[in-house]
């Protein structure tokens, strides 16, 4: 059943749990990710990042994200991920994505409420939900990035919070707090009293990037801290690379899909996992 941003976060708090969100840029990560949801009978977003463009275009990968969406026996939201301009979070609401997240946090305070409250305008007139970011990840999603001396520097500051919002309209609020995109080299240090302090400021959707790697105490303890999503991609699609090259290696598989159906197993395991912690199942 396809949903929007704001019922599906609904739907989880009423069930005490995050929402994982799952970046899907090919058919094996959707069927992955949407069994795993429906086996365990837990809303689930699927995603597609602009920086995956390149491997899976929008305008190809997007009718069949809603399509499959729409026939789930569980509340599903196809949401972009870190939309990076106008115009493509533009084409994602014309394909019928039901949230969108613009991520200016790179951009000075101002210019990333200018932009957010743009884009918020167009979308809510469209009737789609929209994700910002207040503070920002030392890597973009995907894990590339220049390396961050002070991460630090790049935490949300909580103070800011009501004023962002108030100024922006935004449905959710993506905050940094320590995690980082792509496969960590190191274990986290995360900095969790950022969360309850954004907490007592607004009752607003919170929203955990770069959750791969992390810990299931630390997952539970985000979660119980006010992370309503949680942003998972990496290791998952890690597992699935893993499992490719076993495949590649056996004698009796020569057939592309049959290293496809392997891929879409493992990476069905992970998600399985992951959304156990999430839901305390």
């Amino acid at each position: 059943m396809l949903v929007g941003l704001k019922e599906i976060l609904k739907e989880g708090k009423a069930r005490g749990i995050a929402v994982g969100n799952f970046n899907t840029p090919n058919l094996e990560a959707l069927l992955a990710v949407l069994d795993a949801a429906e086996e365990l009978d837990v809303p689930v977003i699927i995603a597609h990042a602009q920086c995956h463009e390149e491997y899976a275009p929008i305008d190809k990968i997007g009718p069949v994200m809603v399509e499959l969406a729409k026939r789930a026996k569980v509340s599903v939201c196809v949401h972009l991920d870190h939309g990076e301009d106008f115009e493509y979070c533009k084409r994602a609401i014309a394909l019928g994505f039901t949230s969108i997240m613009i991520d200016c946090s790179t951009l000075p305070y101002e210019e990333n409420v200018k932009v957010t409250k743009l884009v918020t305008d167009y979308a809510h007139a469209h009737g789609t939900d929209v994700e910002a970011e207040l503070g920002a990840l030392p890597a973009r999603e995907g894990g590339e990035g220049e390396a961050v001396t002070d991460p630090t520097k790049l935490y949300t500051v909580p103070s800011l919070v009501p004023d962002f919002l108030e100024k922006t309209g935004v449905d959710a609020l993506a905050i940094a707090f320590g995690t980082a995109h792509g496969i960590y080299k190191s274990t986290p240090i995360l900095n969790m009293d950022i969360i309850t302090e954004v907490k007592k400021l607004t009752d607003l959707p919170l929203v955990m990037h770069g959750g791969s790697g992390i810990s299931d105490e630390q997952y539970r303890e985000v979660i119980k801290r006010g992370i309503g999503k949680i942003n998972y991609y990496s290791y998952m699609s890690y597992d699935g690379y893993d499992e490719a090259k076993k495949t590649v290696g056996e004698k009796d598989a020569d057939f592309f899909h049959v290293l496809a159906k392997n891929v879409e197993t493992r990476m069905k395991k992970n998600v399985l996992k992951t959304l156990k912690v999430f839901s305390n199942v």
